[in-house]
């Protein structure tokens, strides 16, 4: 993680969870553009963090990347 207190937070949910919460630089960017693209596209801050969530549990739950499901979001907001 390249930022100190999220990794820690990482690092501390990893041993209570025992789940792997490793972010490469490339999901890190992709969920950042996400996250930018969810506010300005609905007009709502709060939709921003709320996608991320939903991302992260759609892509533990079918093993995709967030790659892989960003044009997913994409598409479903061009919709």
């Amino acid at each position: 993680m390249t930022n100190a207190w999220l990794g820690a937070v990482a690092a501390d949910l990893e041993r209570e969870t025992g789940a792997s919460l490793e972010l490469t630089g490339e999901e890190i960017d992709e969920l950042l553009e996400l996250a930018a693209f969810a506010a300005h596209e609905s007009g709502a801050k709060l939709n921003a963090p709320l996608l991320c969530y939903l991302i992260g549990r759609a892509a533990a739950a079918s093993g995709r990347s967030v790659e892989e499901l960003a044009p997913v979001v994409r598409a479903a907001a061009a919709a």
